[in-house]
């Protein structure tokens, strides 16, 4: 019995130090979050918050947030919401998927040990290859906009068009993420380099 439990503890020991493990067991518990615990988003544009906080693991020499971890939280947030509102089911019923093609972020102030965030998801729009999602990063404590990331989603399988046609039942013209209104100092800067470069 001991043996077993030795034997048990080294594999989890190995599952988290050979393979990125929170990561492999976070996205998988967001998704069922979203799908079993939080109600339907049916508008595609609306912003959808997740929750965060900052763990001594995603802290660098410097003692915030390491950048890398912006990204890994945006992917949590992001799966969440094509989760909830009906994007990852709507791949999954066209044999369809969709990949991280590009991403580009913009880093305002630092998140410390165990501040507060939220994760800001909304999608951007979308054209014949791609979606475009954004993710803010909210500080808890006085609302400031920490870090702001765009991505392009690609699709594989499909089009992003018939993903929103099986979602809404009938066509639906795309708002080109290009011409999305700014919100705030933050959106102030350019960003028709993510969208141009990762065309092809």
């Amino acid at each position: 019995m001991l043996g077993l439990l030795v034997a048990l503890l080294a594999l989890a020991l190995a599952y988290f130090a050979l393979l990125d493990g929170w990561y492999l067991v976070r996205v998988p518990c967001a998704v069922l979050r979203a799908r079993l615990l939080q109600p339907r988003v049916r508008d595609l544009l609306a912003e959808q918050r997740y929750a965060g906080r900052v763990l001594p693991s995603d802290l660098d020499l410097l003692l915030h947030m390491n950048n890398a971890r912006y990204l890994r939280e945006a992917d949590v947030a992001r799966a969440a919401h094509l989760a909830r509102c009906g994007v990852l089911g709507a791949l999954r019923a066209l044999g369809a998927r969709a990949v991280l093609a590009a991403s580009c972020a913009r880093y305002r102030r630092s998140l410390h040990l165990l501040e507060a965030f939220e994760v800001r998801t909304r999608l951007l729009g979308w054209d014949d290859r791609a979606f475009y999602l954004e993710a803010r990063f909210i500080s808890l404590r006085d609302g400031f906009v920490c870090a702001l990331l765009r991505s392009r989603q690609h699709v594989l399988g499909t089009s992003p068009e018939r993903v929103v046609q099986h979602l809404c039942k009938r066509k639906v013209s795309a708002p080109h993420p290009g011409c999305m209104p700014l919100r705030g100092p933050e959106d102030d800067w350019s960003l028709p380099l993510l969208w141009e470069s990762s065309a092809a």
